[in-house]
């Protein structure tokens, strides 16, 4: 499996609206709204590196309220 930190930032008051709806969503892990630079950080997974590129852009990128995502993987080093 492949695991990523989605880092999210919605328009503003949208952030609550966008992790609720982030949760729903297979793959999501985990969905938290914080404070800071972002306002949204996201845990998913899946089985490729190609199904976690097409679970952002298929499925977060159309969330409404988000402005902008930057996808972290995780890597063990």
């Amino acid at each position: 499996m492949v695991q990523a930190y989605i880092l999210i930032q919605t328009e503003v008051g949208k952030a609550s609206a966008v992790a609720d709806l982030m949760s729903e969503i297979p793959g999501v892990i985990r969905a938290e709204d914080v404070t800071g630079p972002y306002d949204v950080i996201v845990r998913a997974e899946a089985s490729t590196v190609d199904e976690l590129g097409r679970l952002v852009v298929a499925e977060v990128q159309r969330v409404p309220g988000i402005t902008r995502t930057l996808t972290c993987p995780v890597v063990h080093l």
